[in-house]
């Protein structure tokens, strides 16, 4: 099957705290954003791109792009209200009968292992998403009261979250609702199983400017170890 990736920038990085938004920030002498294409271009040249972007970003970005020589081909496509409409813009332009990575623009140092791993179990059973162990102590917290977690049965998720890409387009034909927090529980709420995955902890979000100095470390020593499945 054909290899897509939908790569999310949609989001106006309020609580990163700059204009334009984070994708834009200089990462090691070009935008984030850029280093999420990188990556997947790493893993096969052929793959095929679709960034989102909020359309008045999108002269930003082709300027940046001109900047900074990038020549990776990819397809623009508009940003929604929130990340669910903005997936749902972006789906349309990737055809049935194809595997679909969906990645968050602010995550720059997914390892090309992790992608390969994820298009694999992807390609056995529908879908495969990434997580990691959570190593710090959890409490669930009330208006009065807290109580703690077992951190043992808890998963941090990330992304990319890749799928057949007819039974992701199908599940995002339904309307938005505020538990969407991201690809796979959209997937979920059509009743299909969840197939995870071991993540990597190097595959950090960038969220505020001490989560960049890490991803510009991460970057520089780019070694990462292959895990399996979960």
């Amino acid at each position: 099957m054909d290899k897509h990736v939908l790569i999310t920038a949609g989001g106006m990085g309020l609580r990163f705290g700059s204009s334009p938004p984070k994708q834009f920030s200089p990462l090691l002498g070009k935008p984030l954003l850029v280093h999420a294409l990188e990556a997947f271009v790493s893993y096969a040249r052929d793959i095929h791109i679709v960034v989102v972007l909020p359309e008045a970003f999108h002269d930003h970005w082709q300027t940046a792009c001109k900047e900074h020589k990038v020549l990776i081909k990819h397809r623009l496509a508009l940003g929604g209200p929130t990340r669910f409409h903005s997936v749902k813009n972006g789906l349309r332009h990737i055809p049935g009968g194809a595997l679909v990575a969906i990645h968050d623009g602010a995550r720059p140092v997914v390892p090309k292992e992790l992608i390969s791993r994820l298009f694999h179990y992807a390609t056995l059973f529908g879908n495969a998403i990434p997580v990691v162990p959570v190593e710090d102590s959890v409490r669930l917290a009330g208006h009065a009261m807290s109580k703690a977690l077992d951190r043992e049965t808890l998963r941090l998720v990330q992304t990319p979250q890749c799928f057949r890409s007819s039974l992701i387009k199908e599940a995002y034909q339904q309307n938005y609702h505020e538990r969407f927090t991201d690809d796979a529980s959209v997937l979920e709420s059509r009743g299909e199983r969840l197939f995870l995955v071991d993540g990597a902890k190097e595959n950090i979000k960038v969220t505020t400017k001490t989560d960049l100095r890490v991803a510009e470390a991460l970057l520089r020593n780019t070694g990462s170890e292959a895990g399996g499945a979960v």
